[in-house]
C-alpha cells in the first residue's frame, strides 16, 4: 500500500490550500483511493491508495505548484481498514512520516520511505523520482500546456488545433519538454513502486505498529 502525507508550504504566509487538493484528488483518483484523503493537521492532508500509479501521479500533481512537500510511504497498513484515513495504522503510514519529515530538507520537497528492508531500492526510487522532478522544473509554460492536453487524451494534432499552432510545432514543444520520455519514465517508476511495495512484509490486524 502507499501512504501520501502532504504538508503545506509555508501555510502561515499563504491561502489555505488543503480543501482544494483533496476536492482535486477525488475528482481525478477518487477510483483508486482504498481511503480517501483527509486533513490530518491544520495544513495537512493524508491517503491511502494500493495503486502505484496513483500514488505517483497525485504527488507530482502536488508538487507541480511547489505549495507542498510530499512523502510517500511504502508498506502494510492494519486490516481491516477503518473508515477514515486518520485512524489508520501500519507500517505505510510510519514510512510516509519519516518520508514528509525528509522531504522539508530535500530541494525537491519529496522523499520516498519503505516501512523495512529493501532500503537501497527504496532510496533508488526517491532518486529516480527526484531526477523526474527536476526535469519537470525546467518546463516552460507551452510544455506544462502541451503536457495537460495530451494527458487529457488529445492527439498532438488535435492540441496543435485546440492551442492554435501547426502540428509542426506542436511536435517541437513536445520534444522539447521531453513529454514522451517523461511518460514513459512514470509507467517504468510506477512499475518499480509496485515491485518494492510487494517486497515489505504483511501487517496483522492485531500488529501493534501505529501512525506517527
Amino acid at each position: 500500500m502507499f501512504v501520501i502525507i502532504a504538508d503545506q508550504i509555508d501555510s502561515r504566509h499563504d491561502d489555505d490550500r488543503v480543501a482544494g487538493a483533496i476536492s482535486e484528488i477525488e475528482h481525478e483518483h477518487g477510483d483508486d483511493l482504498a481511503l480517501p484523503p483527509e486533513r490530518t493537521a491544520g495544513d495537512e492532508l493524508q491517503l491511502l491508495t494500493a495503486s502505484a500509479e496513483a500514488a505517483l501521479e497525485i504527488a507530482l500533481r502536488l508538487l507541480r505548484d511547489e505549495h507542498w512537500r510530499v512523502g510517500i510511504g511504502l508498506g502494510s497498513v492494519r486490516t481491516p481498514l477503518p473508515e477514515s484515513v486518520r485512524e489508520a495504522r501500519g507500517p505505510a503510514f510510519l514510512a510516509a512520516r519519516a518520508a514528509v519529515e525528509a522531504a522539508d530538507k530535500r530541494p525537491t520537497h519529496c522523499a520516498v520511505r519503505g516501512s523495512s528492508g529493501d532500503e537501497d531500492r527504496v532510496a533508488d526510487l526517491g532518486a529516480l523520482v527526484d531526477l523526474l522532478l527536476t526535469q519537470r522544473a525546467r518546463w516552460s509554460e507551452q510544455g506544462w500546456e502541451m503536457h495537460d492536453l495530451l494527458e487529457g487524451g488529445d492527439t498532438q494534432a488535435d492540441a496543435a488545433e485546440r492551442i492554435g499552432i501547426t502540428p509542426q510545432a506542436a511536435s517541437k514543444r513536445a520534444r522539447a519538454a521531453g513529454l514522451k520520455l517523461d511518460a514513459e519514465a512514470r509507467a517504468s517508476l510506477s512499475r518499480l513502486l509496485a515491485d518494492a511495495d510487494r517486497s515489505q512484509s504483511a501487517i496483522g490486524p492485531n500488529s501493534e505498529d501505529s501512525a506517527a
